[in-house]
Protein backbone atom coordinates (compact mmCIF):
# COMPACT_ATOMS: atom_id res chain seq x y z
CA UNK A 1 0.00 0.00 0.00
CA UNK A 2 1.67 3.46 -0.81
CA UNK A 3 -1.74 5.72 -1.64
CA UNK A 4 -5.08 4.48 0.56
CA UNK A 5 -8.16 6.07 -0.55
CA UNK A 6 -10.42 5.15 2.45
CA UNK A 7 -14.44 5.29 1.38
CA UNK A 8 -16.54 6.33 4.36
CA UNK A 9 -13.93 7.87 5.97
CA UNK A 10 -16.41 9.82 8.96
CA UNK A 11 -18.00 6.27 9.64
CA UNK A 12 -17.51 4.30 12.68
CA UNK A 13 -14.28 1.57 11.35
CA UNK A 14 -13.39 4.55 8.86
CA UNK A 15 -12.67 7.72 11.40
CA UNK A 16 -10.06 5.46 13.27
CA UNK A 17 -8.87 3.52 10.45
CA UNK A 18 -7.57 6.81 8.57
CA UNK A 19 -6.21 7.76 11.60
CA UNK A 20 -4.43 4.54 11.89
CA UNK A 21 -3.23 4.60 8.23
CA UNK A 22 -2.17 7.69 8.44
CA UNK A 23 0.17 6.91 11.06
CA UNK A 24 1.23 4.12 9.57
CA UNK A 25 2.00 5.78 5.56
CA UNK A 26 1.80 9.37 5.89
CA UNK A 27 -0.88 11.58 6.19
CA UNK A 28 -0.17 12.73 2.37
CA UNK A 29 -0.44 8.96 0.97
CA UNK A 30 -3.97 8.21 2.93
CA UNK A 31 -7.76 10.10 1.50
CA UNK A 32 -10.00 10.23 3.91
CA UNK A 33 -13.23 10.01 1.06
CA UNK A 34 -16.34 11.21 2.60
CA UNK A 35 -20.27 12.77 1.41
CA UNK A 36 -21.64 15.93 1.67
CA UNK A 37 -22.99 16.24 5.34
CA UNK A 38 -20.64 13.64 6.78
CA UNK A 39 -17.38 16.21 6.24
CA UNK A 40 -14.23 15.19 8.40
CA UNK A 41 -13.42 17.44 11.23
CA UNK A 42 -10.76 17.93 13.23
CA UNK A 43 -7.67 15.70 13.39
CA UNK A 44 -9.21 13.96 10.63
CA UNK A 45 -9.71 16.94 8.55
CA UNK A 46 -6.59 18.27 9.23
CA UNK A 47 -4.10 15.50 9.04
CA UNK A 48 -4.02 14.66 5.51
CA UNK A 49 -6.53 14.88 2.21
CA UNK A 50 -9.77 14.39 1.97
CA UNK A 51 -12.24 14.26 -0.92
CA UNK A 52 -16.25 14.15 -1.49
CA UNK A 53 -16.67 10.39 -2.92
CA UNK A 54 -19.42 9.04 -3.16
CA UNK A 55 -19.94 5.15 -3.69
CA UNK A 56 -23.11 5.37 -6.30
CA UNK A 57 -21.40 7.52 -7.85
CA UNK A 58 -18.06 5.43 -10.56
CA UNK A 59 -16.81 8.52 -11.98
CA UNK A 60 -16.20 10.41 -8.79
CA UNK A 61 -14.44 6.71 -7.91
CA UNK A 62 -12.36 6.91 -10.80
CA UNK A 63 -11.63 10.86 -10.78
CA UNK A 64 -10.48 10.31 -7.28
CA UNK A 65 -8.64 7.23 -7.46
CA UNK A 66 -6.55 9.06 -10.84
CA UNK A 67 -5.95 12.05 -8.79
CA UNK A 68 -4.56 11.07 -6.03
CA UNK A 69 -3.01 7.62 -7.68
CA UNK A 70 -4.46 5.47 -5.38
CA UNK A 71 -3.62 1.77 -5.67
CA UNK A 72 -5.65 0.53 -2.62
CA UNK A 73 -8.72 1.42 -1.70
CA UNK A 74 -10.52 0.43 1.80
CA UNK A 75 -14.72 0.58 0.90
CA UNK A 76 -16.33 1.23 4.32
CA UNK A 77 -19.70 2.30 2.94
CA UNK A 78 -22.51 0.53 4.25
CA UNK A 79 -26.04 0.43 6.02
CA UNK A 80 -25.57 -1.39 9.55
CA UNK A 81 -27.86 -4.45 10.21
CA UNK A 82 -30.81 -2.42 12.15
CA UNK A 83 -30.97 0.41 9.62
CA UNK A 84 -30.78 -1.86 6.84
CA UNK A 85 -33.70 -3.17 7.58
CA UNK A 86 -35.68 -0.03 7.42
CA UNK A 87 -34.40 0.72 4.50
CA UNK A 88 -33.66 -2.51 2.58
CA UNK A 89 -33.17 -0.93 -1.07
CA UNK A 90 -31.27 1.80 0.05
CA UNK A 91 -28.61 -0.80 1.79
CA UNK A 92 -28.68 -2.84 -1.62
CA UNK A 93 -27.71 0.45 -3.60
CA UNK A 94 -24.84 1.19 -1.17
CA UNK A 95 -24.20 -2.55 -0.66
CA UNK A 96 -23.65 -3.73 -3.51
CA UNK A 97 -24.15 -1.18 -6.50
CA UNK A 98 -21.39 0.70 -4.74
CA UNK A 99 -18.78 -2.46 -4.40
CA UNK A 100 -19.54 -2.62 -8.10
CA UNK A 101 -18.62 0.96 -9.05
CA UNK A 102 -15.53 0.07 -6.55
CA UNK A 103 -14.59 -3.20 -7.89
CA UNK A 104 -15.11 -1.69 -11.59
CA UNK A 105 -13.07 1.33 -11.30
CA UNK A 106 -10.00 -1.10 -9.65
CA UNK A 107 -9.95 -3.39 -12.31
CA UNK A 108 -9.59 -0.20 -14.60
CA UNK A 109 -7.38 1.68 -12.88
CA UNK A 110 -5.59 -1.83 -10.82
CA UNK A 111 -6.38 -1.38 -7.22
CA UNK A 112 -6.45 -3.63 -4.44
CA UNK A 113 -9.45 -3.45 -2.55
CA UNK A 114 -10.59 -4.62 0.72
CA UNK A 115 -14.68 -4.35 1.53
CA UNK A 116 -15.54 -5.64 4.89
CA UNK A 117 -17.90 -8.43 5.75
CA UNK A 118 -19.81 -9.28 8.70
CA UNK A 119 -20.96 -12.36 10.91
CA UNK A 120 -24.51 -11.18 9.34
CA UNK A 121 -23.45 -13.53 6.37
CA UNK A 122 -24.59 -16.51 8.49
CA UNK A 123 -28.30 -17.23 9.38
CA UNK A 124 -30.54 -19.88 11.35
CA UNK A 125 -28.57 -22.99 9.47
CA UNK A 126 -25.52 -22.13 10.06
CA UNK A 127 -23.44 -24.20 13.47
CA UNK A 128 -24.36 -21.65 16.36
CA UNK A 129 -20.73 -22.63 17.72
CA UNK A 130 -17.22 -21.95 16.55
CA UNK A 131 -18.76 -21.48 13.46
CA UNK A 132 -16.22 -22.91 10.49
CA UNK A 133 -14.71 -20.66 7.83
CA UNK A 134 -16.76 -22.31 5.23
CA UNK A 135 -20.18 -23.41 6.22
CA UNK A 136 -23.52 -22.21 5.04
CA UNK A 137 -24.39 -18.48 4.54
CA UNK A 138 -28.28 -18.15 4.34
CA UNK A 139 -28.84 -14.47 6.29
CA UNK A 140 -32.26 -13.32 6.86
CA UNK A 141 -31.69 -9.52 6.31
CA UNK A 142 -30.49 -7.21 4.13
CA UNK A 143 -27.15 -6.49 5.63
CA UNK A 144 -26.69 -9.86 5.43
CA UNK A 145 -27.50 -10.29 1.78
CA UNK A 146 -25.51 -7.75 0.86
CA UNK A 147 -22.18 -8.71 2.93
CA UNK A 148 -23.15 -12.73 1.50
CA UNK A 149 -23.51 -11.17 -2.44
CA UNK A 150 -20.17 -8.65 -1.79
CA UNK A 151 -17.97 -11.56 -0.37
CA UNK A 152 -18.88 -13.50 -3.89
CA UNK A 153 -18.84 -10.70 -6.11
CA UNK A 154 -15.45 -10.02 -4.46
CA UNK A 155 -14.20 -13.63 -5.42
CA UNK A 156 -15.21 -13.03 -8.64
CA UNK A 157 -13.29 -9.53 -9.78
CA UNK A 158 -10.33 -11.60 -8.45
CA UNK A 159 -10.98 -15.40 -10.60
CA UNK A 160 -12.10 -13.28 -13.57
CA UNK A 161 -10.28 -9.94 -13.71
CA UNK A 162 -7.01 -10.54 -11.24
CA UNK A 163 -8.18 -7.52 -8.82
CA UNK A 164 -6.69 -8.37 -5.47
CA UNK A 165 -9.81 -8.20 -3.76
CA UNK A 166 -9.68 -9.17 0.37
CA UNK A 167 -11.51 -8.95 3.21
CA UNK A 168 -12.73 -10.16 6.76
CA UNK A 169 -15.80 -10.90 8.44
CA UNK A 170 -16.31 -8.50 11.56
CA UNK A 171 -18.02 -8.94 15.16
CA UNK A 172 -19.30 -6.47 16.46
CA UNK A 173 -17.18 -3.88 16.79
CA UNK A 174 -16.65 -2.07 20.22
CA UNK A 175 -14.84 1.57 20.47
CA UNK A 176 -14.61 5.16 22.58
CA UNK A 177 -14.12 6.85 19.85
CA UNK A 178 -17.22 6.99 17.74
CA UNK A 179 -20.74 6.38 18.63
CA UNK A 180 -22.86 3.36 17.78
CA UNK A 181 -24.65 3.98 14.34
CA UNK A 182 -27.47 0.99 14.27
CA UNK A 183 -25.65 -2.28 14.88
CA UNK A 184 -27.43 -5.19 16.01
CA UNK A 185 -24.08 -5.54 18.19
CA UNK A 186 -24.16 -1.91 19.53
CA UNK A 187 -25.39 -2.29 22.81
CA UNK A 188 -22.07 -3.56 23.79
CA UNK A 189 -20.49 -0.26 23.20
CA UNK A 190 -23.41 1.85 24.37
CA UNK A 191 -23.79 -0.48 27.52
CA UNK A 192 -20.06 1.19 28.38
CA UNK A 193 -21.44 4.99 27.73
CA UNK A 194 -23.91 4.62 30.73
CA UNK A 195 -21.07 2.94 32.85
CA UNK A 196 -18.56 6.13 31.97
CA UNK A 197 -21.70 8.57 32.36
CA UNK A 198 -22.90 7.33 35.19
CA UNK A 199 -26.38 5.54 34.27
CA UNK A 200 -28.64 3.08 34.32
CA UNK A 201 -28.23 1.08 30.70
CA UNK A 202 -31.18 0.01 29.26
CA UNK A 203 -30.20 -3.28 27.50
CA UNK A 204 -32.07 -4.15 23.70
CA UNK A 205 -31.11 -7.66 23.63
CA UNK A 206 -31.40 -10.73 26.06
CA UNK A 207 -30.05 -12.02 28.13
CA UNK A 208 -28.21 -15.76 27.06
CA UNK A 209 -28.15 -13.96 23.58
CA UNK A 210 -24.34 -14.49 22.98
CA UNK A 211 -22.06 -12.90 20.12
CA UNK A 212 -19.19 -12.43 18.85
CA UNK A 213 -17.12 -9.06 19.89
CA UNK A 214 -13.99 -7.24 19.13
CA UNK A 215 -12.26 -4.55 20.43
CA UNK A 216 -11.66 -1.99 17.80
CA UNK A 217 -7.55 -1.82 18.04
CA UNK A 218 -7.52 -5.45 16.56
CA UNK A 219 -10.13 -4.84 14.14
CA UNK A 220 -8.14 -1.91 12.71
CA UNK A 221 -4.81 -4.44 13.21
CA UNK A 222 -6.49 -7.31 10.81
CA UNK A 223 -8.19 -4.71 8.42
CA UNK A 224 -5.04 -3.03 7.74
CA UNK A 225 -2.35 -6.68 8.29
CA UNK A 226 -4.19 -8.40 5.74
CA UNK A 227 -3.87 -5.99 2.99
CA UNK A 228 -0.46 -6.41 3.87
CA UNK A 229 -0.46 -9.88 4.36
CA UNK A 230 1.66 -12.29 1.67
CA UNK A 231 -1.32 -13.35 -0.89
CA UNK A 232 0.32 -16.46 -1.95
CA UNK A 233 -0.32 -18.02 1.34
CA UNK A 234 -3.94 -17.39 1.15
CA UNK A 235 -6.33 -20.30 0.37
CA UNK A 236 -9.41 -17.97 1.33
CA UNK A 237 -9.93 -14.39 0.25
CA UNK A 238 -13.37 -13.17 0.53
CA UNK A 239 -13.86 -13.45 3.34
CA UNK A 240 -12.09 -14.34 6.48
CA UNK A 241 -13.64 -15.26 10.00
CA UNK A 242 -12.00 -13.31 12.69
CA UNK A 243 -12.30 -13.66 16.47
CA UNK A 244 -11.36 -11.93 19.96
CA UNK A 245 -14.68 -12.81 22.31
CA UNK A 246 -18.02 -14.05 22.59
CA UNK A 247 -20.46 -13.12 25.32
CA UNK A 248 -23.69 -12.36 26.57
CA UNK A 249 -25.25 -9.08 27.95
CA UNK A 250 -24.79 -10.60 31.30
CA UNK A 251 -21.40 -11.15 31.27
CA UNK A 252 -20.25 -7.67 29.88
CA UNK A 253 -22.89 -6.46 32.65
CA UNK A 254 -20.71 -8.18 35.36
CA UNK A 255 -17.77 -7.69 34.37
CA UNK A 256 -18.16 -3.71 34.06
CA UNK A 257 -19.44 -3.96 37.87
CA UNK A 258 -16.08 -4.79 38.82
CA UNK A 259 -15.00 -1.72 38.20
CA UNK A 260 -18.44 0.59 38.35
CA UNK A 261 -19.44 -1.41 41.44
CA UNK A 262 -22.89 0.69 41.24
CA UNK A 263 -23.96 0.52 37.77
CA UNK A 264 -27.02 -1.10 37.21
CA UNK A 265 -28.62 -2.43 33.80
CA UNK A 266 -32.32 -3.49 33.13
CA UNK A 267 -33.78 -4.97 29.67
CA UNK A 268 -36.39 -3.83 27.58
CA UNK A 269 -35.95 -6.37 24.47
CA UNK A 270 -35.79 -4.63 20.82
CA UNK A 271 -37.87 -7.74 18.74
CA UNK A 272 -36.22 -6.42 15.94
CA UNK A 273 -32.78 -6.54 16.97
CA UNK A 274 -32.85 -9.66 18.73
CA UNK A 275 -34.29 -11.60 16.02
CA UNK A 276 -31.49 -10.57 14.24
CA UNK A 277 -28.83 -11.55 17.29
CA UNK A 278 -30.62 -15.14 17.57
CA UNK A 279 -29.72 -15.61 13.46
CA UNK A 280 -25.67 -14.28 14.13
CA UNK A 281 -23.51 -17.22 15.41
CA UNK A 282 -22.22 -17.54 19.14
CA UNK A 283 -18.80 -17.67 17.93
CA UNK A 284 -16.25 -18.10 15.55
CA UNK A 285 -13.43 -20.28 14.42
CA UNK A 286 -10.67 -18.20 13.01
CA UNK A 287 -8.53 -20.92 12.38
CA UNK A 288 -8.37 -20.00 8.47
CA UNK A 289 -7.04 -16.57 9.23
CA UNK A 290 -4.70 -17.63 11.94
CA UNK A 291 -2.87 -20.34 9.91
CA UNK A 292 -3.05 -17.95 6.24
CA UNK A 293 -1.95 -14.58 7.64
CA UNK A 294 -0.94 -14.77 11.20
CA UNK A 295 -4.28 -13.25 12.62
CA UNK A 296 -4.24 -13.21 16.61
CA UNK A 297 -6.07 -10.76 18.76
CA UNK A 298 -4.76 -8.81 21.34
CA UNK A 299 -7.86 -7.83 23.92
CA UNK A 300 -9.81 -10.06 25.95
CA UNK A 301 -13.27 -8.97 27.20
CA UNK A 302 -11.37 -7.63 30.76
CA UNK A 303 -8.32 -5.91 28.72
CA UNK A 304 -10.97 -4.36 26.97
CA UNK A 305 -12.88 -3.19 29.46
CA UNK A 306 -10.48 -1.46 31.72
CA UNK A 307 -9.63 0.50 28.64
CA UNK A 308 -13.09 1.41 27.62
CA UNK A 309 -13.87 2.61 30.64
CA UNK A 310 -10.43 4.35 31.44
CA UNK A 311 -10.98 6.02 27.62
CA UNK A 312 -14.65 7.03 28.19
CA UNK A 313 -13.72 8.02 31.76
CA UNK A 314 -11.18 11.16 29.95
CA UNK A 315 -13.61 11.68 27.61
CA UNK A 316 -16.55 12.77 30.29
CA UNK A 317 -14.26 14.58 32.72
CA UNK A 318 -13.51 17.22 29.79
Amino acid sequence: MKNILIIGSTGQIGSELTMKLRGIYGGDHVVAGYIPGAEPKGALLESGPSAIVDITNEQQIAETVSRYRIDTIYNLAALLSAVAEKKPQLAWKIGMGGLFNVLEVAREMGCAVFTPSSIGVFGNNTPKDKTPQDTIRNPRTMYGVTKVSGELLSDYYFIRFGVDTRSVRFPGLISYVTPPGGGTTDYAVDIYYSAAKGEKFICPIAAGTFMDMMYMPDALRAAIEIMEADSSKFVHRNSFNIASMSFDPEIIYHNIKKYVPNFEMEYQVDPLRQAIAESWPNSLDDTCAREEWGWKPEYDLDTMTKDMLQKLGEKYKK
